[in-house]
């Protein structure tokens, strides 16, 4: 039997191989992905999360990573060939010296030593290779998901923000629960698991082709019930896998609907947790810490059964996988063994047919093997397909009409409903102008905040026209101001860029509304929305009045959190340094009212008055 086998003609022949293969595999490639994202349900649904990433200015730099990763792959699969060359070569140097050693003074001897030597260097080569070719996958690999994973999340956030969309998910029929688990943890399980499920199958695909060759030439015929079966091996293998996967995506197929539940209880489990640390104060206050804990257990609990459920499935799919795995172990080995017996094959031969079998196995098997995987990114692609579907009906959602003024506010036949169709307010007709200053008021529930909503065009159950100057010229203040995570600086700013403000005005304005303590933390960074009180939450916001100096300010009960004397303090301030500003202010407060020209009164069911206020 002859072991000496040419391995520089195999080398050379592997770049011949590269050379035609890879132009195949990109053409074959393009076209079955094409054909999956236009024919099937979650293929469309890819292309309509991240389809502009593979198009658009500068995307060659996209397909050359994608190129170069399935470059890498076809090298792995070339060298997994050869080393099952070189696993015959050396099991054969290893069964021939130990025949010649049988027999003294044999010649075979010293050409059986030469071959264990000659094969133990050629491993050396070989897995040098294998580890530099491992290395640049995983760095192009990386480098590839890192870029998507940027696109992505900015593209995701960019949708979520886009029209008010974050804020409008709401009103949909459908909420989308947990947007923030969506973009951070979806998106980098979609992003890894594409590259991986598709690069996988690829592999898999060429092994399949490039290890049937020497499975057909090391297989021979058995006998099964009186018939006799050529290349047994070779059917052998792929019915087998073949009856296996069609029970595994039988058993597996469950996954994909417990993994998506699952990643909606675990997030809101994760959504108590934060809001527990944001209202850690009130919840101290309160004493409610039994509470709290009893509604975190509860919501653990259901992450808990989900759980439960995913880990019964996965034993049934990975029971079944792992029991066939092991059977198919012994296959190659019983067919071989009479051979071998026979004389027909050698030890290596016997071995490379466990090789070759054991790699069209766990190929034609990637798919089965990779479901439970494919149903965790199922998941994570609807989740993300549904904040996108849901970012896109709540801005088709009816915004009231609006027209950009220069100053002043206009409000013509403005009606404003709740969600379920009732009339808060009805016809509204009001004209402000320059330094003109309405109050708002109502019984709670009479829709004063409501109507600040529609005309800040992010209530959709309104109709009518309004008017207000755009962007930072109108500035909208809630009871509580939000204040961004970052320095100080930045909070009282916000909306504004910090670095457009003079750091001497900011802190002079600081002063002005009884903030000095706070001029010499500007720079700090911290949760301001924690570290400060109401109060002076509230006194920030007034600080952004003075700063930014818009045409028109909207305040929805912008003092309750401030004693009357500040209070006077601060409107007068603010009717003082910008007297042409338009006020609108919601009040319980009668003390406000000093502070404004106008009043409107709101029934909260449909009617309302306007009147002036009456001097104090």
């Amino acid at each position: 039997m002859n072991t000496s086998r040419d391995w520089s003609h195999e080398l050379v022949h592997s770049l011949v191989w590269l050379s035609w293969v890879f132009p195949l595999t990109l053409v074959a490639s393009t076209i079955a992905i094409a054909i999956l994202l236009a024919s099937t349900k979650w293929g469309r649904q890819f292309w309509q999360v991240s389809g502009d990433y593979f198009r658009g200015r500068n995307v060659w730099r996209v397909y050359a990573l994608i190129a170069a990763l399935i470059l890498l792959s076809l090298a792995a699969v070339r060298l997994t060939v050869l080393l099952s060359y070189w696993s015959n070569d050396f099991f054969n140097s290893l069964q021939f010296g130990a025949e010649a050693m049988a027999t003294h003074n044999d010649p075979r001897l010293e050409a059986a030593k030469a071959g264990f030597w000659s094969a133990l260097t050629l491993f050396g080569v070989l897995a040098t290779i294998h580890v530099v070719r491992s290395l640049i996958d995983y760095f192009v690999g990386q480098a590839f998901d890192i870029r998507w994973r940027v696109w992505l999340t900015d593209h995701v956030t960019g949708d979520w923000m886009s029209g008010n969309a974050y804020y409008r998910n709401r009103f949909i029929d459908e909420t989308i629960d947990n947007p923030d688990q969506r973009i951070q943890s979806d998106v980098t399980s979609f992003v890894e698991t594409s590259r991986t499920l598709a690069i996988g199958a690829i592999s898999s695909i060429v092994t399949v082709v490039s290890f049937t060759k020497v499975l057909w030439d090391l297989s021979g015929p058995i006998t099964v019930f009186g018939v006799h079966v050529p290349r047994a091996m070779m059917w052998l293998v792929l019915t087998y896998v073949l009856v296996a996967t069609v029970i595994a995506f039988w058993l597996g197929r469950p996954l994909i609907r417990l993994n998506f539940m699952y990643e909606a209880v675990t997030a809101n489990f994760r959504y108590a947790l934060v809001r527990i640390r944001e209202g850690a104060e009130n919840i101290a206050f309160y004493r409610g810490e039994a509470v709290e804990r009893t509604g975190l257990f509860q919501r653990f609990r259901e992450v808990i059964a989900m759980y439960w459920r995913i880990v019964f499935r996965t034993l049934k799919f990975d029971g079944w996988n792992l029991s066939v795995n092991q059977v198919a172990v012994v296959f190659p080995w019983l067919v071989q063994a009479p051979r071998f017996f026979k004389g027909q094959v050698t030890f290596g031969d016997i071995q490379q047919t466990a090789r070759a079998f054991g790699e069209i196995h766990d190929s034609l098997s990637f798919f089965r093997e990779a479901y439970s995987d494919f149903a965790a990114y199922r998941a994570s692609m609807i989740r993300l397909h549904g904040l996108l579907e849901a970012d896109r009906e709540s801005r088709a959602l009816p915004l009231i009409s609006s027209t950009e003024r220069e100053s002043g506010v206009s409000m013509s036949d403005v009606d404003v409903r709740r969600p379920d169709g009732m009339t808060l307010i009805d016809d509204l007709d009001v004209s402000l102008t320059t330094g003109d200053a309405l109050v708002v008021k109502g019984a709670s529930g009479a829709g004063k905040t409501t109507l600040l909503r529609t005309l800040a065009q992010i209530w959709p159950y309104a109709d009518g026209e309004v008017g207000v100057p755009q962007g930072n010229r109108t500035l909208f203040l809630s009871q509580l101001p939000y204040l961004p995570l970052g320095d100080l600086r930045t909070a009282v700013a916000y909306p504004a860029e910090a670095s457009d403000i003079d750091d001497q005005l900011l802190k002079a304005t600081l002063q002005k509304v009884a903030l000095g303590h706070l001029v010499d933390r500007l720079d700090i960074v911290d949760d301001w929305s924690k570290v400060l009180s109401p109060g002076e939450q509230q006194r920030i916001a007034f600080a952004r009045i003075l700063l930014l100096r818009p045409q028109v300010v909207f305040l929805d009960e912008a003092t309750s959190a401030i004693d009357e004397g500040l209070e006077y303090t601060l409107y007068q301030l603010v009717r003082t340094e910008l007297p042409n500003t338009v006020l609108v202010s919601v009040a319980h407060r009668s003390t406000v009212d000093v502070h404004h020209t106008k009043r409107l009164e709101l029934s909260g069911t449909g009617d309302w008055e306007l009147a002036p206020v009456a001097a104090q």
